[in-house]
């Protein structure tokens, strides 16, 4: 028999070359030796071989051909731009747009044109696309990432339409999520258009302060507030959407107004924000529409609005008050004392206290943040012990899971979320006060060290606000009350002084709304039980005076939902026989801040202080 060694040495002979070297097979043997090693692939019994990179190898052997110009039986032109020179067969093979094309049976005039001129679409995108025809890679970035998927929907290269899809839905941000979602939509991309849907439902407040609201079509402004999925805070932020779409071509636009407000769920938006609305309306039709919609709410027809609507799904916020301690007068006058693991929730509309499940270990004074729809309890006190642990509530299960302890014991501290992760900070830390600040990445279920406050400091109120953290007042190893307001960048690691608060205060509440920073209550440099809010403007940088609560209050839960900034609990001071202790109370209330007034909410089911609360 012949040598079997001259094979050029490619990966497709390999195997043949390696038998040369060994003594003489009989044919049979040889058949066998094959069929053995090539076995894995043979079908219907016979022998098969697979050489896994000849396709990619073919593929570049075309674009090379192509290239130079090679074999090219087609030209294909952009206007008056330079041509593109490729085969019919690997473009038809492609996409079913040039299959269609070249098709002699379907006899279009290009299938015999040696040119074929193409309309609307780029010369540089047209580049791509062949040269992604022919390598299967393709370069997309934010300048070209529309055109490219127009032009591949067209020719129909859907491999490169998923590429695009993909890109955009990592590129989805407040302020180009409706434009995507037309986008998606003109184009027929099902996938990117739910994701961006629920992109722009995830985060309407942002999506509708952004410029690219102004300028959607009323159909899909419709679509957009007529959905429960809309996450939102309270209902005007809807209102207000609607009437921001409309103002900016108030002429064109008027007359969608009731179309437009009867997706809004106008009954649920106080009567002073339509007031407000109407007064800093400049359109006299518009004005009119306006005071139509609110004389009918408030006189109960019912014939321009819906008057029996249910919060949106999305939208429907409870607020939870997590463990804390209770201390009540019994006879005799002997506190007892109780530390709370049970978690109770407050369903702002049906204005009820629910009992959720119970923490495994009760804590006062911990820290409390929600984050991706769950809830952080992590830290605080337990008897004489500071705790490092903590616990994580799904609240769609109704059960707790442990996570990852921090890396100091901490409680009195500031616990708050930014950019997808938790920022602890400060706190009593045993027999010392804190200045440490370590980050919780939730995807790895672990702490890390980033820094230190200017100085130790505890019983302090700590939120997040626009990429920033915020630290006011709280105590130092200097003084127990301070006025002191600081930022912090976590990405630049700057701090900043601020204004500072009016009255020096520790142990208070703190919460934000409508672009103010709330502080509640607390303890004054005097000794005294507070009952004084304060507030302060982040966009002014000042602080002013609000109405004072019902009841004094220091330790309490706060939080803001719905427009509204709610007060549970706290401590209140009591003297009998001479002796001066803190109870515990159950006193809730609201405060709005369009009437600058408190509002007297259910009790709590028991008095509670030192506990957190949180908005889910």
């Amino acid at each position: 028999m012949p040598p079997l060694n001259n094979c050029n040495g490619n990966n497709c002979g390999d195997i043949i070359c390696s038998l040369s070297t060994q003594s003489p097979l009989s044919p049979t043997d040889l058949s066998q030796t094959v069929g053995a090693v090539a076995g894995a692939g043979a079908t219907s019994g016979k022998p098969r071989f697979s050489c896994p990179h000849y396709a990619q190898k073919m593929l570049l052997n075309l674009n090379a051909l192509r290239l130079d110009s090679r074999f090219c039986d087609v030209e294909i032109k952009v206007g008056n731009a330079t041509s593109v020179h490729a085969h019919r067969a690997v473009l038809s093979a492609s996409s079913a747009y040039f299959e269609a094309m070249f098709r002699p049976e379907l006899g279009l005039s290009e299938g015999k044109q040696k040119t074929v001129t193409l309309h609307s679409i780029r010369a540089d995108i047209l580049e791509l696309l062949v040269e992604f025809i022919y390598t299967g890679q393709i370069e997309i970035e934010q300048s070209n990432v529309q055109e490219l998927l127009a032009a591949a929907d067209m020719l129909q290269v859907p491999e490169v339409v998923d590429g695009c899809c993909e890109y955009l839905c990592r590129e989805l941000h407040s302020s180009n999520a409706l434009g995507i979602l037309r986008f998606a939509e003109a184009h027929n991309c099902r996938q990117l258009a739910e994701v961006a849907a629920n992109f722009v439902h995830s985060n309407f407040p942002k999506v509708a302060l952004e410029d690219e609201l102004l300028d959607i079509p009323h159909t899909l402004l419709v679509k957009v507030i007529a959905s429960e999925a809309l996450r939102v805070d309270s209902e005007y932020q809807v209102f207000n959407a609607a009437l921001r779409w409309i103002r900016h071509d108030v002429v064109l636009r008027r007359q969608y107004v009731f179309e437009i407000l009867s997706h809004v769920r106008i009954a649920l938006v106080p009567v002073g924000l339509i007031d407000q609305a109407i007064s800093e309306c400049r359109d006299v039709s518009l004005k009119i529409a306006l005071r139509s919609v609110r004389k009918d709410l408030t006189s109960r027809r019912g014939q321009l609005v819906p008057l029996r609507v249910c919060p949106r799904v999305c939208a429907k916020k409870s607020i939870y008050v997590i463990g804390g301690s209770r201390r009540e007068q019994s006879a005799g006058w002997t506190p007892t004392d109780w530390i709370f693991e049970s978690v109770i929730k407050y369903d702002i509309f049906r204005r009820e206290w629910i009992e959720s499940a119970p923490m495994e270990i009760g804590r006062i004074l911990p820290g409390v943040a929600a984050l991706g729809g769950k809830i952080y309890v992590i830290g605080g006190e337990r008897g004489s012990q500071i705790l490092a642990n903590g616990e994580v509530y799904d609240t769609q299960n109704n059960n707790w899971e442990p996570m990852a302890p921090m890396n100091v014991p901490r409680c009195e501290f500031g616990l708050c979320t930014l950019g997808g992760t938790l920022y602890a900070m400060g706190g009593w830390i045993g027999e010392d006060i804190g200045g440490s600040i370590e980050c919780y990445d939730p995807m790895k279920n672990a702490w890390r060290m980033v820094g230190d406050l200017p100085e130790p400091k505890f019983s302090m109120g700590v939120v997040s606000f626009e990429g920033l953290i915020y630290i006011v007042g709280g105590c130092n190893t200097h003084s127990r009350y301070l006025t002191d307001l600081i930022s912090y960048n976590p990405v630049t690691n700057e701090w900043t002084k601020l204004a500072r608060m009016q009255t020096a205060r520790c142990q208070m509440g703190v919460a934000i709304l409508d672009r103010h920073l709330y502080v509640v209550g607390g303890n004054s440099s005097q000794q005294e039980v507070l009952r004084t809010v304060e507030r302060y403007s982040f966009d002014e940088d000042k602080w002013s005076m609000v109405s004072p609560m019902t009841v004094r209050r220091s330790s309490p839960a706060v939080a803001a939902a719905d427009g509204l900034l709610y007060v549970a609990g706290g401590d209140q001071p009591c003297e009998i026989n001479f002796y001066r202790a803190q109870i515990t109370i159950a006193s809730f209330e609201c405060y709005d801040p369009i009437t600058d007034q408190w509002k007297v909410c259910p009790d709590l089911p028991t008095s509670r202080s030192e506990a957190g609360a949180v908005v889910v």
